[in-house]
């Protein structure tokens, strides 16, 4: 482990049209102590030769290939081969802002924590905001997670230090396995602090998985009783209270 240096987890599939923003955003960070791991999930389009020529020219910015698996494998893949002290998952068509990783560093001090997350912009395809910037709370538990998801992919940061490394269930391919990795994490540590500035942009696109909520529900149901092992009463409760927060989180 290199205690200063944040892996950055990023899986691709057919991320051709947008890869390349995502790794400039990187690039631009003012904290410059970090690795890349690209993990090619079987892609079909031009997405790899993108990542290559920036691992050409920057070898922090590596990529692996396998075949399709769905991100959960494919994150698992790249945490497997982090050499960080901190782990950060960022999505092959998210951006950061160029003071991401350095805010939030400082808040984890500052708060003397292992888990933070931040505020982020909603964008399309073209980068044009779609809805106001989702402001989180400026503090989560375990509990709190159950209910609502206020931890986004883009903007998790976890020390490994106390609790070592986490890896996502992959029976759960793409669905719902950023939010039962977040889960774990807020189960070891007990509470996560959040950044309610904006330092990220979450790319909502018609065909990404998570768009249709509809879709969600079965998922979200089997992590409350086959991941967390609550009840059925429980888990219809939790799952009320994140449908619910779920309409809010984008009504606006």
């Amino acid at each position: 482990m290199k205690d200063n240096l944040v892996s950055i987890i990023t899986p691709l599939y057919n991320g051709e049209q947008y890869v390349a923003q995502t790794i400039e955003s990187v690039l631009k960070q003012t904290y410059q102590e970090w690795e890349m791991i690209v993990i090619n999930d079987g892609s079909t389009d031009g997405g790899l030769a993108v990542v290559e020529a920036y691992a050409a020219k920057d070898p922090r910015v590596q990529v692996f290939s396998q075949s399709n698996k769905g991100s959960a494998a494919a994150r698992n893949n790249a945490i497997r081969r982090a050499e960080g002290r901190y782990i950060a998952l960022l999505d092959a068509d998210d951006l950061w802002e160029p003071w991401f990783l350095e805010q939030q560093l400082k808040l984890m001090r500052e708060k003397n924590c292992q888990l933070v997350y931040g505020a982020h912009k909603r964008i399309n395809g073209n980068n044009e905001e779609v809805l106001q910037p989702f402001i989180p709370p400026k503090k989560v538990t375990y509990k709190d997670m159950l209910r609502t998801c206020s931890i986004t992919c883009l903007t998790g940061l976890y020390d490994i230090v106390p609790f070592g490394k986490i890896y996502l269930h992959e029976e759960f391919h793409s669905l719902r396995d950023d939010y039962i990795y977040w889960l774990e994490i807020l189960r070891n540590c007990g509470i996560a602090y959040g950044n309610q500035g904006v330092i990220g942009s979450y790319r909502m696109l018609e065909n990404g998985l998570t768009h249709n909520k509809r879709k969600m529900i079965k998922p979200q149901y089997m992590v409350y009783r086959k991941v967390e092992k609550l009840g059925v009463l429980k888990s219809c409760y939790y799952l009320c209270c994140w449908a619910f927060n779920g309409l809010l989180k984008y009504w606006k």
